[in-house]
């Protein structure tokens, strides 16, 4: 993006703020635009605080993308202070995205909300890539157990005899998802989480993705003696040795969490593929955003049904994004035709089909009957208060005092919900003059329930936060922090329409 801008408008007037910068840097930068010398300002979720004068127009690229909203505190949503700063500044916000996020295309769409303006042809005039779909079940049948489709093989061995470079997708980093004795059934997991460790060959050590944490690898298990220890699953560094063995001769590159320690390393990978026409990237998520590789004819997503089997209702809205994405990155050139191969177990499932067709708005047609027919957003808000503490029983005790204390009070409030004219009514419990207003669930321990050593809870309400019903709530919620806050070791966290459900 920096270099697009650079290339237009010039080094002097772009000012850039991430957190990758040091300290000197940031402060530099961030004087350069509080003087004026900055007319625009390019940077990350953060960057939206950028003292702007005199502010012309706001611009959220890949707006679908979860990260514009902070899952740490303070929590804000990106997407809604620039809402704010917009109105503030009398200035257009503009949301950018081949995929846009189904509750911000629902306001466009359905309550004329946002203005909706569409692009119909891709850049260059290019065509749109092939996209081929793979049943990894048949594959097994036919005997293929290794990590790559019959096609997807060949498709590579063409593209590098012809020199076009390959893109391969797999949303997992590491060797192995989880290292298990066949013996006991032992699985290796992290002392500070309930959650199993991941194998990193290269660096021979098991590692929590979540905390950090950090064991050698387990060569003998610790319950039964047994030394038929096997590893599970598949991470980006198993693909890169697998392609290494299949294919010898040709030159690959990794982008992950791994690989992009150190700073301006992200840049480094994607100009060394790009300038030495490495034949293959081997990447995460990292690999399928905005890239512009022109030389780019195939893409391989190795697991489709990674994104899928996540308990989130976004889950289905999640794959179609990144398949969608990740296709756009084949064939980019009019003279190229691009090349898209995607591996399932679920090769029916509807968000891999309209990613096949790239047709976002069959996509939306389906997902929203859905969303509407369970009362997920955008019919409904979702709000998660999470608890945290050393002690397990602690937050068993305060987590059910919170409930039946919100249970109570919103049980005997007969609040108006719909004064948002526009608002869907998400079933009979919901509507004006029923005393329900809000569907609280009893606390249950978080999906991964263990996390640095804290238990983790959750209470879970599901309800229209508007008008009146927005302010109750939110009194409620005031009072139940303000009350528990005093106690030591308990955190409290209160979010509406979580990005992250674990």
């Amino acid at each position: 993006m920096l270099d697009r801008f650079i290339s237009r408008f010039g080094k002097e007037k772009i000012a850039i703020l991430h957190s990758k910068l040091s300290l000197g840097e940031r402060y530099d930068e961030w004087n350069k635009i509080r003087e004026g010398k900055a007319k625009i300002v390019i940077g990350a979720r953060s960057a939206i605080f950028a003292p702007v004068e005199n502010l012309g127009i706001i611009i959220i690229d890949e707006e679908h993308d979860s990260s514009y909203k902070s899952e740490s505190n303070p929590k804000y949503d990106a997407k809604q202070v620039a809402n704010y700063i917009a109105k503030q500044n009398n200035c257009p916000l503009l949301l950018g995205s081949a995929t846009p996020d189904l509750c911000d295309y629902y306001k466009a769409k359905e309550l004329n909300e946002i203005t909706l303006l569409e692009l119909t042809k891709r850049a260059n005039e290019a065509e749109l890539p092939k996209v081929t779909i793979i049943d990894l079940k048949q594959e097994l049948a036919n005997g293929n157990r290794s990590m790559l489709s019959r096609e997807l093989y060949s498709s590579i061995e063409k593209n590098i005899k012809e020199k076009r470079q390959t893109i391969l997708f797999l949303n997992r980093r590491g060797y192995s998802t989880f290292v298990m004795c066949r013996e006991c059934g032992y699985v290796a997991k992290c002392k500070n989480c309930n959650i199993s460790l991941t194998y990193h060959r290269y660096e021979k050590k098991l590692k929590c993705h979540y905390c950090g944490y950090e064991e050698p690898v387990v060569k003998v298990c610790p319950e039964c003696g047994s030394n038929k220890i096997r590893y599970f699953g598949t991470g980006t560094q198993k693909l890169e040795e697998e392609i290494h063995k299949e294919f010898p001769n040709a030159s690959t590159i990794r982008m992950d969490i791994d690989t992009v320690t150190k700073k301006n390393s992200h840049e480094e990978i994607l100009k060394k593929f790009r300038d030495e026409n490495i034949d293959i990237l081997i990447g995460t998520q990292m690999v399928v955003k905005g890239h512009h590789f022109p030389n780019v004819t195939l893409v391989g997503v190795i697991a489709a049904d990674s994104s899928l089997n996540i308990d989130d209702y976004r889950a289905n809205e999640r794959t179609f994004e990144i398949l969608t994405q990740v296709a756009g990155r084949a064939g980019r050139e009019k003279e190229l035709p691009g090349k898209v191969i995607v591996q399932t177990y679920n090769p029916d499932n509807f968000s891999i089909l309209c990613s096949k067709r790239q047709d976002y708005k069959m996509f939306y047609t389906t997902e929203i009957l859905i969303r509407r027919q369970l009362k997920y957003p955008p019919f409904c808000d979702i709000i998660v208060i999470g608890f945290s503490s050393l002690s397990e029983k602690k937050i068993i005790d305060i987590s059910n005092r919170t409930y039946n204390y919100l249970k109570e009070h919103l049980d005997n409030k007969n609040l108006k919900i719909n004064e948002n004219k526009n608002a869907i009514q998400i079933g009979e419990d919901y509507k004006e003059g029923n005393k329900q207003k809000f569907k609280i669930f009893k606390p249950m321990p978080a999906p991964i329930d263990k996390i640095q050593n804290r238990y983790r809870y959750r209470i879970i309400i599901k309800g229209v936060m508007n008008g009146r019903a927005n302010e109750v709530l939110n009194n409620y919620l005031k009072e139940i922090y303000q009350k528990e806050k005093s106690l030591k070791d308990v955190r409290i966290s209160i979010d509406v329409n979580p990005n992250n459900m674990a």
